[in-house]
């Protein structure tokens, strides 16, 4: 397995593409009971492939990540030759940016002393979509990248 497999809720959300997956393969409603039941090391296989299935595609159309920590907003644009990285520093340690209050606090403080911009371009490895999902297992979130957007327009 090159990814992680899906949640059971998002296997419940997935039901009708499951169920299309393993007719792709052949595999019955009735057999994949069979599986389940008979070979149970079988039936996690193809978990695990349909797991990695879906990341693949998740992950060929995410285009923007961010990840936020108490004093950091790392920003990703995800470009065919490599990502792009806006970083917001905040060298205030009473400010957490993870709250609504200390994310305000940011908004209104943009261009003040404590707050740093940084730019940088980071090739990807011979694995881009492992990359990727390597940054979502470290808590990114894929997004639409309205927030990278912004900071490129205010700093460049």
């Amino acid at each position: 397995m090159k990814y992680s497999r899906l949640t059971k809720e998002q296997f419940e959300e997935l039901h009708q593409e499951f169920i299309n997956f393993l007719a792709t393969q052949s595999i019955t409603a009735d057999e994949w009971a069979n599986l389940k039941e008979n070979k149970p090391e079988l039936a996690e296989t193809e978990l695990d492939v349909f797991s990695d299935l879906i990341w693949e595609g998740v992950l060929n159309k995410a285009e923007y990540l961010e990840h936020f920590s108490a004093q950091h907003m790392y920003l990703f644009k995800l470009s065919e030759e490599k990502m792009h990285a806006i970083v917001v520093n905040v060298k205030n340690d009473e400010v957490d940016i993870t709250t609504s209050e200390g994310y305000n606090w940011l908004r209104e403080n943009l261009m003040d002393e404590h707050v740093e911009f940084l730019q940088a371009d980071k090739d990807y490895s011979e694995d881009k979509n492992l990359d990727k999902f390597t940054m979502i297992e470290q808590g990114a979130s894929i997004t639409k990248g309205d927030l990278y957007r912004y900071f490129d327009k205010l700093i460049n």
